[in-house]
């Protein structure tokens, strides 16, 4: 009588246990550690230096990785501030041509107002019969040349002119475009330092000293350790009653239950694995066999908890998610706001351009410009 009534407590209790606790534990060993992987690229072709950092080894956000020569690229630095100050001074020599075309201007109206003067005296002595007609066509003639010579002058002033417009030197095409030029080589000769874009962990270096590297290519990453979650592939008949910001507890292998985490949904995926794998299943065949799919759903980790222990991508994990049975599947489960500042952010290989502002200013006033 007595183990009668021992599994009927038992069955009670276990029952109970199964109903208020495990009707609403969904779990998955198919879990998976992901993170943000930097990939740090050389901006510009050159020949490696200096590697200042290996991997395993943690970074800051703007540290110096690499060295680039910057043999040629200092050469090149060189080359457009001397034809900056150049371009300045025949900016320079086209103002001083263009005052001296203005004086020929005026010179060449001065001599055409003496030659009409001078006609209609003639012409007046003309008609009292006191010079001859062939000194009078002489005048006439005269007066045609000096038109023509100031409609020359005239035209040669305007075009001049248009070359300058009356803007000031800094602010010229030709010395706008030149100084562009010297930007460009400078940021060319900042770049071959090559910095962490943030804070984190080496890894994946595959950079040697005496390399040559081109742009675009890859060197290494930088991993930051506060920008890990884990994507838990439950399967589409777990998903019922999982909304965003529900409880998630994760034992990664790693430390095992002695370390759990305590996290919480941060998305559920718009998509299942299968749906963006490089040859999706093509189920319109007669020979088709029915598959549950598994959704990701992106559970987001404490930060704290990862400062103190630390996990890697693609470690594997077990996640027990609880879900609500007064949720049903489509409730909760999309952020309804777009997001209006950046998910991500750097200004660690943002140039600044204000030394350089400075040396193009400096070039011009040395060279004549205002």
């Amino acid at each position: 009588m007595a183990v009668i009534i021992a599994i009927v407590i038992i069955s009670f209790v276990s029952i109970t246990y199964w109903y208020l606790v495990l009707k609403n534990e969904q779990t998955t060993d198919d879990a998976y550690v992901a993170g943000n992987v930097n990939p740090v690229s050389a901006l510009i072709n050159g020949s490696v230096i200096t590697v200042n950092h290996t991997d395993t080894e943690l970074v800051n956000e703007g540290d110096v990785l690499a060295v680039l020569d910057n043999t040629d690229a200092q050469l090149a630095y060189q080359k457009s501030k001397s034809n900056l100050a150049f371009v300045v001074r025949q900016i320079q020599q086209l103002t001083l041509q263009n005052g001296q075309l203005k004086a020929d201007v005026t010179q060449a109206k001065i001599a055409y107002d003496q030659a009409v003067t001078d006609f209609a005296r003639q012409n007046g002595l003309s008609r009292d019969a006191l010079i001859a007609k062939m000194a009078l066509e002489h005048y006439r003639n005269k007066v045609s040349s000096q038109k023509a010579a100031l409609d020359a002058a005239t035209q040669q002033y305007k075009a001049s002119q248009a070359l300058l417009l009356d803007t000031p030197v800094n602010k010229q095409p030709q010395v706008l475009q030149a100084a562009d030029a010297v930007r460009e080589a400078w940021i060319a000769l900042q770049r071959t330092v090559i910095r962490s874009p943030v804070t984190g962990y080496i890894a994946e270096r595959n950079v040697q000293v005496g390399q040559t590297v081109s742009a675009g290519q890859t060197l290494m990453s930088v991993i930051p350790l506060d920008q890990m979650w884990v994507n838990a592939n439950f399967k589409e008949t777990q998903l019922n009653g999982v909304s965003l910001g529900q409880k998630v507890t994760l034992i990664s292998d790693i430390y095992g239950k002695k370390v759990p985490y305590e996290g919480h949904v941060a998305g559920i995926n718009m998509g299942t694995g299968g749906s963006f794998s490089l040859l999706p299943a093509q189920n319109a065949t007669g020979n088709w066999i029915k598959v549950v799919q598994r959704v990701p759903v992106r559970v987001a980790l404490d930060p704290a908890q990862l400062r103190k222990h630390p996990l890697r991508i693609g470690l594997s994990t077990t996640a027990t998610l609880y879900s609500d049975d007064a949720v049903s599947m489509g409730e909760n489960t999309l952020s309804d706001h777009v997001i209006s500042t950046p998910a991500l952010n750097s200004t660690a290989l943002v140039v600044n351009t204000q030394e350089i502002e400075h040396d193009i200013a400096e070039i011009i006033a040395r060279n004549g410009g205002q």
